[in-house]
């Protein structure tokens, strides 16, 4: 657990040192995903970080802030203007500094958990592993709309391991999330990574498989490439899965059509 809270820990760092770096005009600038701005993401990375904390500190104050951010959601408000009124005082740089006490005191908190401890979320509740995993995921992808934003080159790492890892679990949730027939196989993966090193999943198959680098498939799996804007190779299942893959929660949702988030540096 203290070696998956040190790669959180680092994720949160390297949006933050990024975020840093931004002009106030940078901060507003509008990103590709649902047109919010480099602000949006993070205060809505904030807001679930604080979140996160009551999950894995106090359940009943989560309970009770889960109850008000439904009645929010009911009323009609979207999570990002939920967020913005939340942070709404804040200029980018005071939010920065909100959000890095916040994280900072969420992994903390999640690195003296047991990683079997189960922890309340929005749905199902979670082990601390899984939550953390996720939250990393959630960072990475949120900040890869920040740097698409600038733009500017990631650096890649081998904290990419987390995030594909939840992209392969999630093939057959993919599908019944969208009321479809899972198909029979599950694709073989194999993947590069930063360092080099193939990174496999599943059973190997010359008809069903996915690959190609680790990045696009992070990318393709958290929705911020089309699979048609990468250099992944699929067939069979693979190819059935990956324009419609979804590695988070929530409703169904669609990635950016061919084109769109195609970014070049």
């Amino acid at each position: 657990m203290k070696d998956l809270c040190a790669d959180l820990l680092a994720e949160y760092d390297a949006l933050a040192a990024l975020c840093a770096t931004l002009s106030p005009e940078q901060w507003q600038r509008r990103t590709q995903f649902y047109g919010w701005t480099p602000w949006d993401e993070i205060a809505h990375l904030c807001y679930f970080d604080e979140t996160g904390l009551l999950a894995a500190t106090d359940a009943e104050a989560f309970a009770a802030g889960t109850r008000a951010l439904m009645a929010e959601q009911e009323s009609g408000k979207e999570i990002s203007q939920i967020a913005r009124e939340r942070f709404g005082h804040l200029d980018g740089a005071q939010l920065l500094q909100v959000w890095r006490v916040r994280y900072q005191a969420l992994v903390a908190a999640l690195a003296g958990l047991d990683p079997k401890a189960r922890l309340p979320w929005y749905g199902p509740t979670m082990s601390a592993r899984s939550f953390a995993t996720a939250r990393l995921m959630e960072t990475w992808a949120h900040g890869q709309d920040v740097y698409d934003s600038v733009p500017a080159r990631r650096p890649l790492t081998g904290r990419l391991r987390h995030i594909a890892h939840i992209g392969v679990t999630t093939f057959g949730w993919t599908f019944v999330n969208r009321k479809l027939p899972v198909p029979p196989v599950a694709p073989y993966i194999v993947l590069q990574a930063p360092d080099g090193e193939a990174w496999t999943w599943n059973a190997p198959s010359d008809t069903d498989f996915v690959r190609g680098s680790a990045e696009d498939f992070c990318l393709v799996v958290t929705q911020r490439r089309n699979v048609r804007d990468t250099g992944l190779e699929y067939a069979g299942a693979g190819a059935e899965w990956l324009p419609i893959a979804q590695c988070f929660a929530g409703p169904p949702a669609d990635g950016p059509a061919p084109g769109v988030r195609a970014v070049r540096y």
